[in-house]
């Protein structure tokens, strides 16, 4: 067989311009935009895009080696998911002193030790929704805080349930899936 020869790519041919923005929602949560866009090849064509304030989640491993978990309804899916304790950004506010907040109002639990272990966004092809994980040790069990709109119950759950949920794919909350893959990944590093 011959060998690929591969081509570098230039970026910029792929930048599409914004002429228009039109507001066509604003929420408590999200507001839509449709923008009219200039195309590379000089058409134009619409963007529906969701403007999102971002988010935090955080993994946080209790002091008897468990991940915190929340199993909480999630009314665009009608069922109750389990997640990490997660949620997201007020106005201005950093996502370390967000996780915290989260972390406390969920759970009850605060924590000595917090470290920032991925970034992404969820849906970038309509939403600019970015979500900042955190890693929590040192955990400190005090009273969790819901918002008065939050019904959550919190549980524990040991490495090998982590690893259950994950290999037989029974997670359907993607930062909960990356948040515990990297946690995996980082234990088979460290054996």
């Amino acid at each position: 067989m011959g060998s690929t020869k591969r081509q570098e790519v230039d970026y910029r041919q792929l930048t599409e311009e914004t002429l228009n923005v039109t507001e066509l929602y604003t929420g408590r949560m999200i507001s839509l935009h449709q923008l009219t866009v200039q195309l590379p090849n000089g058409k134009q064509s619409t963007r529906d895009i969701v403007r999102h304030p971002g988010a935090v989640g955080i993994l946080a491993e209790d002091n008897n080696g468990g991940l915190l978990v929340v199993h909480q309804w999630r009314n665009p899916i009608d069922k109750v998911q389990l997640e990490i304790p997660a949620g997201k950004l007020e106005p201005g506010e950093e996502p370390e002193v967000c996780a915290i907040r989260e972390l406390k109002e969920e759970t009850g639990y605060s924590c000595t030790e917090l470290k920032q272990i991925a970034k992404f966004y969820t849906s970038p092809g309509f939403a600019d929704e970015e979500i900042t994980l955190f890693y929590a040790t040192g955990l400190q069990v005090g009273d969790s805080e819901p918002d008065d709109d939050e019904f959550l119950q919190v549980e524990s759950i040991s490495k090998q349930k982590v690893k259950e949920l994950v290999d037989t794919g029974q997670l359907s909350d993607a930062k909960t899936l990356i948040a515990f893959q990297w946690w995996l990944l980082e234990r088979q590093f460290q054996a």
